[in-house]
């Protein structure tokens, strides 16, 4: 019996790989019999009957996934890559899956894109596209940074241009230009990589000793990489202790209004990004403003890590695998609904959901200028369902709280509650007269009747709404994920698991005083595989 490799080069991945064409003709003649997506197609089939399996949102074909990876636009689709642990390996070798989207909602399986080898694993990483090709640069375990590219129609030919292209050296002494002591230090993680003008840069998160440590690398050619320093200055924002995985940085805005923004994972605080501005000739982005994409544990339950990447129009597209809060069968994390994030002030982020939700709505159903009295759960007949969108508007007249159920039971035996405390948070200096921020909420204490479904604190998170502005929610309800955008300026998310077929309804309910619910409209939402 051999023993396993533990170190590097470890052996070729056993899942099958494909040369296609080169047109896009031949690529379509060739995954319509291609068997890989045969089997990827009768895993969706067999996990289909899992009620808390989401209709629409992506979940891997087959397996587990984890974080996303390289999201970009090219020929006119969308690519989606996420950590995809195939069973041919019994989920011990991690290799880069693939979908592919025209809207960035209805997704369509590909072959796995990037299998390990001489890498153990192929973790984390971010694309770049040029002209002729797209650059796939990521964390191989074991081995350091490699850098990929594919340059064909639908990016099913992958190449490893490096492996590695920066070496895994722990702890090695900084020593490139710019080092600032000889006490300096790296190690490669996480990457992300961007070019100006001729030369590539690649930022890297630094996991060992887990506290804030980007790094930047320089190239000129993909394949010799020189340190030059840390990249971020003015972080005071961030915790002791947090880390910088899974980095995207990029320019946002337009006009007048242009920053540029660095979203990235910590392993002990979760999903958040920085705003500021970019020094092109010092290599070094001088961060002025910080968020956060999750307002508690990221497990269970929680939103995990993002993937970005520009629109085009001056927003950035991003999308987070959102972590489980039960076991299941064959499958365990989502994605969450793609993002648009835009500039809507020098430190401020608008957040609406992207892509054509639209095209999932089904049957629907308005109310118009209903009165909720006080103090008293009103539920809303005829709005129900587990997979159902929600566009309220409502006047708050006043009451410090309003709450909004869902995924509710007829007895109450299980339910979600979001719950949105008016001018409940801090009153920050920049809005001084303008009134405190409001905090939005999602509780899934009550969500599931079930044992082994996970209980956790609720997610809360500040929004500002203007004194008079009415609240304006989106609320995205899908088997075992509900995600909820605030005024087209914040968003919170949570896995839940109701345990009874009957726990589809929806409720309102107004603390203290009447409030107006101006209108309500309810969606059916289809599945994105039919």
């Amino acid at each position: 019996m051999s023993t396993p490799r533990t170190t590097p080069p470890f052996p070729p991945s056993r899942v099958p790989r494909y040369r296609f064409g080169d047109t896009l003709e031949q690529q379509e003649r060739e995954l319509a019999a291609n068997p890989m997506l045969a089997r990827m197609r009768r895993s969706r089939r067999e996990l289909a009957a899992d009620p808390h399996r989401p209709l629409y949102h992506f979940v891997s074909p087959e397996s587990n996934l984890n974080d996303p990876n390289g999201l970009c636009y090219w020929h006119g689709n969308w690519h989606l890559f996420y950590q995809a642990y195939p069973p041919d390996h019994g989920n011990d070798r991690v290799h880069w899956g693939h979908a592919v989207s025209s809207d960035l909602i209805h997704w369509r399986d590909l072959p796995y894109a990037i299998h390990p080898g001489p890498e153990r694993n192929c973790f984390s990483g971010s694309t770049l596209v040029e002209e002729e090709r797209v650059l796939a640069a990521y964390y191989g375990t074991d081995l350091g940074i490699v850098v990929a590219s594919a340059g064909d129609p639908l990016l099913l030919n992958w190449e490893k241009l490096a492996a590695p292209a920066i070496p895994n050296q722990p702890g090695q002494v900084a020593s490139g230009v710019g080092a600032e002591s000889a006490a300096a230090r790296y190690r490669v993680h996480d990457p992300c990589i961007w070019r100006a003008g001729g030369t590539y840069y690649a930022l890297s998160n630094g996991r060992d000793p887990w506290r804030p440590m980007n790094f930047v690398f320089r190239s000129d050619d993909l394949q010799h990489w020189k340190y030059l320093h840390p990249f971020v200055e003015g972080h005071g924002h961030r915790l002791d202790g947090d880390d910088g995985a899974c980095p995207y940085f990029w320019p946002i805005g337009s006009g007048d209004l242009r920053r540029h923004i660095l979203l990235y994972f910590s392993h002990m605080s979760g999903g958040q990004y920085l705003l500021g501005d970019y020094d092109r000739a010092a290599a070094k982005f001088h961060a002025t403003a910080h968020g956060k994409f999750n307002f508690g544990a990221f497990r269970p339950a929680g939103v995990h890590a993002p993937s970005a990447t520009p629109d085009g129009a001056g927003g950035i597209v991003t999308i987070f695998n959102m972590n489980p809060g039960l076991p299941t069968r064959g499958w365990n994390q989502i994605m969450s609904l793609p993002r648009r994030l835009t500039l809507v002030g020098e430190n401020e982020l608008a957040m609406e959901p992207a892509g054509d939700i639209a095209s999932l709505r089904g049957t629907h159903t308005r109310i118009t200028d209903r009165t909720i009295p006080a103090n008293e759960e009103t539920l809303l007949d005829g709005i129900e369902g587990t997979a159902i969108e929600l566009a309220l508007e409502i006047d708050t007249g006043g009451a410090p709280l309003v709450e909004l159920n869902v995924l509710r039971a007829p007895d109450r035996q299980e339910f979600t509650r979001i719950a949105f405390y008016r001018e409940r948070g801090y009153q920050r200096p920049s809005r001084a007269g303008a009134g405190a921020d409001s905090l939005i909420s999602i509780d899934s204490s009550r969500s599931s009747i079930l044992p082994d479904a996970l209980s956790r604190a609720p997610e809360t998170a500040p929004v500002y709404l203007a004194p008079e502005e009415p609240l304006k929610l989106r609320v995205f309800v899908d088997r075992s994920v509900v995600e909820v955008f605030v005024n087209g300026r914040q968003c919170v998310a949570l896995r839940v698991y109701p345990g009874r077929a009957d726990s589809t309804g929806v409720s309102l309910r107004a603390q203290g005083r009447d409030i107006r619910l101006v209108t309500l409209d309810r969606w059916q939402m289809d599945t994105i595989y039919r």
